[in-house]
C-alpha cells in the first residue's frame, strides 16, 4: 500500500514538473517573438529587412508587417503574431508595443511560475492588475478637442504616430494630409469615418515630399488613344460595366463565313453595333466614358472619331470609387444608360511622370467631395510600401480620435503611471495574485526601458530618474526623453497617443497571455501518427 502510494506522488510530482516545463518553453517561444521586435519600438527604433521566398525585399519596423512575413511554426509564437494583427484590425497602431508588452508579461509570468505560483492564479493577477492600469489610464487621460477648423492638434498627433516610421524626416507633411483626408470623409454626427472613401495610390519617381492630398480619385490608367484630349473640364462620366462589343450569344454558339460577302455583312453589323453604342453615350450628354472592360481597336478609333475620350480596363473597386464621387451610377447595359445616371466632374486630367511615359488619370473637383486619394511619391517600390503602411497607421489614429477623443501621453509616461498604480494596488491585495499584479507592473516597465534602451541610453537609470519624479511631482505626463530635446515632459513635447489604442493594448496583452498560461500541453495530427 505504501509503494502504490508512494509511486502515485511521484507519477504526480513528474506531471506536475512536465506541466512547468511545457508551460516554460510556450513562454520562450513568445518571448523570442516579442525580442525580435523589441529594437523596433520608438522614434529610435531599428528597421528589419525582411526577404521573401521569391527574393522581395521588405524594410519596415511596423510591428504587424514583420509578424505576417515571418516564417513562424510554433504554435504559441502564431498566437503572437495574432495579437499583433488583431492590434492591427482593431486600431491601427500600437501593434510593436503590444507585443513587446504581452513578452514583458511572458517573461515576468515564468519567473512566477519558478517560485511555485500556479499558471492560473498568475493569470487572474493579471487579470486584477489589467483592470487597476485601465482605470488609471481613465484618470490621466485628457480630453482633446477635435474641430475640422482647428486641425493642429490632430496633426501632432499623427506627427508621434509617424515618428518612428521610416519617412520621419518629412512626418509634419505626412500628418497634415493624413489628417486633411480623415477630416474630409469623416462623419461627425456618427462619429465614425468610412476608410472607403480613402484611396492610397503610389507611383517611384519623385521625392517624397512630392507627396500629396488629391480631393478626389487617382487611376493608374490614361486615355485609350493617344490622341484623345489629355484633358476634360466639366466632365459628365457615363461609368460602363458592359463592353464595347456586338452582343453574343450566352450559350456557346459557332459561326461560319462562307463567302467574302458574309465576311463584309459581319463587318458592317459589327460597325453599326459599334456606331450605336457610342451614339446612345453621346445621346445622353456624356463626354466621357470610363468602362470596366476592354473594347478593340476599332471600337478605340471610332470613339476617338466621334470625340469620346474613353478609359478602358478599369477595376472594380476603382470603378465604385469613381461612382461614389462623382455621383454617377454603374451601368450594366447601354439601353439603361440616361442623363440621370452620369457623374459630374470638375477636370479629369492625365497625369505623366518623367521620362518613364507613365500615366494616370486624375478626375477632380467631384460632385462628392468627400472621396479622397493620397497620392505618394518615392525613390523606389520599397520606400512607397512603407510610406503607405504609415500613412495607414497615422489615418488610423486620427479615425480614432473622431471616435474617442480622449488621449494620454506617450514616451512610456501612461506606461509608468499604470505601472506605479499597479504596484500600489498589489501592497493592498490579501491574496496570492499580488505576486501576479507586481510582475504586471514591471512587466509595464519594460516598454518605457525599451525605449530609453533604443535611444541610446541606460535604460535602468532613466526609467528609475523619470519613475521618481513622476511620484514626487505626482505628473503622470513625464517620460523618457527619446528625442533628447531637454525635457521629460511628453505634453511639452507633443508626444501624444490615443487612449483607445493604449487601453487595447493593456487588454490584448493580458489576454493572450493568460491564454497562453492556460495551455499545458501541444497535440498535433503528427503525434497521432
Amino acid at each position: 500500500m505504501y509503494t502504490l502510494l508512494n509511486n502515485l506522488c511521484s507519477q504526480r510530482l513528474r506531471d506536475g514538473r512536465l506541466k512547468i516545463l511545457n508551460a516554460k518553453q510556450h513562454i520562450l517561444a513568445g518571448k523570442t517573438v516579442a525580442h525580435t521586435l523589441r529594437t523596433s519600438l520608438g522614434p529610435n527604433g531599428l528597421d528589419k529587412m525582411m526577404v521573401s521566398s521569391d527574393g522581395d525585399v521588405t524594410v519596415t519596423n511596423d510591428g504587424a508587417t514583420i509578424l505576417s512575413m515571418m516564417d513562424v511554426e510554433h504554435q504559441i509564437a502564431k498566437l503572437m503574431v495574432e495579437l499583433s494583427k488583431s492590434q492591427d484590425d482593431e486600431i491601427g497602431d500600437g501593434t510593436t508595443g503590444v507585443v513587446v508588452l504581452a513578452g514583458a508579461l511572458l517573461e515576468e509570468a515564468e519567473q512566477l511560475l519558478d517560485k511555485g505560483i500556479h499558471p492560473i492564479r498568475v493569470a487572474d493577477g493579471y487579470q486584477c492588475a489589467a483592470q487597476v492600469a485601465i482605470d488609471r489610464l481613465d484618470q490621466i487621460a485628457d480630453s482633446f478637442p477635435v474641430d475640422p477648423k482647428n486641425p493642429e492638434p490632430l496633426i501632432e498627433t499623427a506627427m508621434t504616430t509617424l515618428s518612428s516610421k521610416i519617412i520621419n524626416r518629412c512626418h509634419r507633411q505626412m500628418a497634415k494630409i493624413a489628417v486633411e483626408a480623415i477630416l474630409s470623409v469623416a462623419d461627425f454626427d456618427r462619429k465614425d469615418v468610412d476608410f472607403e472613401l480613402i484611396k492610397v495610390e503610389g507611383k517611384v519617381g519623385g521625392k517624397m515630399e512630392d507627396t500629396q492630398l488629391v480631393k478626389g480619385v487617382i487611376v493608374d490608367k490614361d486615355f485609350s488613344h493617344p490622341q484623345m484630349p489629355k484633358e476634360v473640364k466639366d466632365a459628365k462620366l457615363a461609368i460602363l460595366t458592359c463592353p464595347f462589343e456586338p452582343p453574343k450569344p450566352k450559350t456557346k454558339h459557332h459561326l461560319d463565313v462562307t463567302s467574302v460577302e458574309a465576311y463584309k455583312k459581319l463587318q458592317e453589323y459589327e460597325k453599326e453595333k459599334f456606331d450605336e453604342m457610342v451614339q446612345q453615350v453621346k445621346d445622353t450628354g456624356a463626354n466621357l466614358v470610363i468602362c470596366q472592360w476592354g473594347f478593340d481597336d476599332e471600337a478605340n478609333h471610332l470613339l476617338l472619331q466621334r470625340q469620346l475620350p474613353a478609359v478602358r480596363w478599369v477595376g472594380g473597386p476603382e470603378i465604385e470609387l469613381i461612382a461614389i464621387a462623382t455621383g454617377g451610377r454603374i451601368v450594366p447595359r447601354f439601353q439603361e444608360l440616361s442623363a440621370e445616371k452620369l457623374g459630374k466632374a470638375g477636370i479629369v486630367r492625365e497625369l505623366t511622370f518623367g521620362t518613364t511615359k507613365d500615366r494616370m488619370l486624375v478626375i477632380e473637383h467631384c460632385q462628392n467631395s468627400r472621396a479622397v486619394t493620397i497620392f505618394i511619391r518615392g525613390g523606389n517600390k520599397m520606400i512607397i510600401e512603407e510610406a503607405k503602411r504609415s500613412i495607414h497607421d497615422a489615418l488610423c489614429v486620427v479615425r480614432n480620435l473622431v471616435r474617442d477623443h480622449r488621449i494620454v501621453y506617450g514616451g512610456g509616461a501612461s506606461e509608468i503611471a499604470c505601472s506605479l498604480a499597479v504596484s500600489e494596488a498589489a501592497d493592498k491585495n490579501p491574496s496570492i495574485e499580488q505576486y501576479a499584479m507586481r510582475a504586471f507592473a514591471d512587466a509595464l516597465d519594460d516598454i518605457p526601458m525599451a525605449l530609453a534602451e533604443n535611444s541610446g541610453l541606460h535604460p535602468i537609470k532613466t526609467l528609475a530618474a523619470v519613475k521618481s519624479r513622476q511620484v514626487k511631482e505626482t505628473n503622470p505626463r513625464l517620460g523618457i526623453d527619446c528625442l533628447s530635446k531637454g525635457t521629460n515632459d511628453m505634453k511639452e513635447q507633443h508626444v501624444i497617443e490615443t487612449l483607445l489604442a493604449k487601453k487595447q493594448q493593456i487588454m490584448l496583452a493580458t489576454q493572450l497571455v493568460k491564454m497562453i498560461l492556460k495551455i499545458d500541453d501541444i497535440r498535433t495530427d503528427e503525434d497521432k501518427a
